[in-house]
């Protein structure tokens, strides 16, 4: 009795369904952004100026040890105190009234051993080496959200909007209006910066832990 030949299987469509699969997958996947903290690189050659000498009473200086602890101008912090000692620093305005650096802003106690205004308030950020990453980028956000806190209650004042809701709406391409509304609101936004300037500075990680 003659053996039955076996069926073959068709086999030439395979490569189309398997480029169709593919590009199924490549239009439904959703791939999230890459999320991180803005910051500017020093330049490649050391520059030739002199950085300005900072008083000290304009230095807001936060340490972080190997154990994630907070060590805020010498007193131990909780992080969830953070931002609020943050704010009540840069919107101090303890220079006096009259004086080229008074800050008629600044809704601060007005204390003239702290910061004499905002653009004259630097925040210095040094962590230990062993500092765990959780810990990095929290004492970051803490201190971001202190600049955008008093940068919101300042839009709010002069413009009736908040700063970061108006910067994520031109960011993501959702600002309602024409070339013209986003190009004044975009002043606006940096007039805002100006009267609180992001200056947040990373000293150089200590190498041992402590």
């Amino acid at each position: 009795m003659a053996r039955r030949a076996s069926p073959e299987v068709n086999a030439g469509s395979m490569a189309d369904i398997a480029f169709l699969l593919l590009i199924f997958f490549l239009v439904t996947t959703t791939i999230e952004k890459d999320k991180g903290i803005a910051r500017q690189l020093p330049p490649i050659e050391p520059p030739t100026e002199e950085p300005p000498l900072i008083k000290q009473k304009n230095l807001f200086i936060v340490n972080v040890n190997k154990s994630d602890q907070l060590l805020v101008e010498e007193e131990l912090m909780e992080l969830k105190n953070l931002r609020q000692a943050a704010i009540d620093f840069l919107d101090n305005g303890g220079a006096p009234a009259g004086s080229p650096e008074h800050c008629n802003y600044c809704k601060g106690k007005r204390d003239p051993a702290s910061s004499d205004n905002p653009d004259k308030a630097v925040i210095s950020v040094q962590n230990d080496r062993l500092t765990s990453y959780k810990m990095y980028i929290s004492v970051q956000n803490e201190l971001v959200a202190a600049y955008n806190y008093l940068r919101d209650r300042e839009s709010q004042r002069l413009y009736g909007w908040k700063f970061t809701e108006v910067k994520k709406a031109i960011d993501e391409g959702n600002y309602p209006g024409g070339e013209t509304a986003i190009a004044e609101a975009k002043e606006k936004l940096e007039n805002i910066q100006k009267l609180f300037p992001l200056k947040l500075s990373e000293a150089e990680p200590k190498s041992r832990g402590q």
